[in-house]
């Protein structure tokens, strides 16, 4: 079969709208290249010619399953292990801080739009690394995503070699001390190599599908130390931002800490966090 033509800007925007309305995220109009490089391949894969045929492919599929197929490849997965160095130093210098206040021995933290996963089990092994009584904690990290598919594989926590720095491309983020400690080396199917994160390390962890812009908050009844939600609210609408930014105000204790993307700011939020560092925020 020969590849599907080219989207038309009056396809673009049923699906524009199909996003919107069910994953929250606003498609400027110059993303309609991105949004056909990436359906295209749907299209191929079911052997759908246009892109209207596939639109309605999607709306009555009752099953959910093509739902869940376009918000993983409309939802950009980039992410690393310990991504964005300045905020991991401020939780160094301020760790002790923070866990001191915490007289039940009690920590959740929730990793928002968590994606494959490199961000909470990057928080797991930090606070290991840096608890000595680590055992003696009650510590517990959320991790969600939209995407059902990229909480699967985070779920499992296995990376290739070269998500963890481990080929010759170098280490990237993960020192060798930390790869040899919080991993366990696999050889795949294909003989390639890759690693997963022990099992420790997965026990603080509960990974669930989550949207952030429409899901309901009110199940948050326990609340969270710390958020992470990085370089997602980019991809919403001012109206969206400030509420999902209201939505994660309540759901901090005191005091709590917010860590967004370093594009990203809480301007229409200054009454609910003020800013610490660029990037990190504490609850009014």
């Amino acid at each position: 079969m020969l590849g599907p033509q080219n989207i038309s800007m009056e396809e673009f925007r049923l699906f524009q709208k199909y996003v919107f309305d069910n994953m929250g995220i606003t498609l400027a109009d110059h993303k309609i290249t991105l949004v056909q490089g990436r359906l295209s391949k749907r299209l191929r894969v079911l052997n759908i010619p246009s892109y209207r045929e596939y639109y309605k492919y999607v709306i009555n599929d009752k099953s959910g399953e093509e739902e869940d197929e376009i918000f993983d490849l409309i939802s950009t997965h980039v992410t690393e292990f310990f991504r964005e160095k300045g905020q991991w130093d401020y939780l160094n210098e301020n760790l002790e801080h923070i866990l001191e206040k915490k007289r039940d021995k009690r920590i959740r933290i929730w990793s928002a739009a968590c994606s494959t996963g490199e961000e909470p089990y990057s928080l797991a092994i930090f606070l290991h690394g840096k608890m000595p009584d680590w055992a003696q904690w009650d510590i517990k990290i959320l991790a969600t995503d939209l995407s059902k598919v990229v909480i699967r594989k985070a779920a499992r926590g296995v990376y290739r070699e070269d998500d963890v720095g481990g080929g010759q491309k170098g280490i990237k983020n993960v020192p060798r001390h930390i790869l040899g400690s919080y991993f366990e080396l696999l050889k795949t199917e294909s003989g390639e190599r890759a690693y997963r994160i022990i099992e420790e390390m997965k026990r603080p962890m509960t990974f669930r599908t989550f949207n952030l812009v429409y899901g309901d908050f009110k199940p948050f009844v326990e609340k969270f130390d710390i958020i992470f939600c990085r370089n997602m609210m980019i991809y919403l609408d001012p109206e969206a931002q400030r509420k999902l930014v209201s939505n994660y105000h309540r759901a901090l204790v005191p005091g709590g800490f917010l860590f967004v993307g370093h594009s990203e700011s809480l301007t229409q939020n200054k009454d609910e966090f003020k800013l610490i560092k660029p990037s990190i925020y504490q609850k009014i």
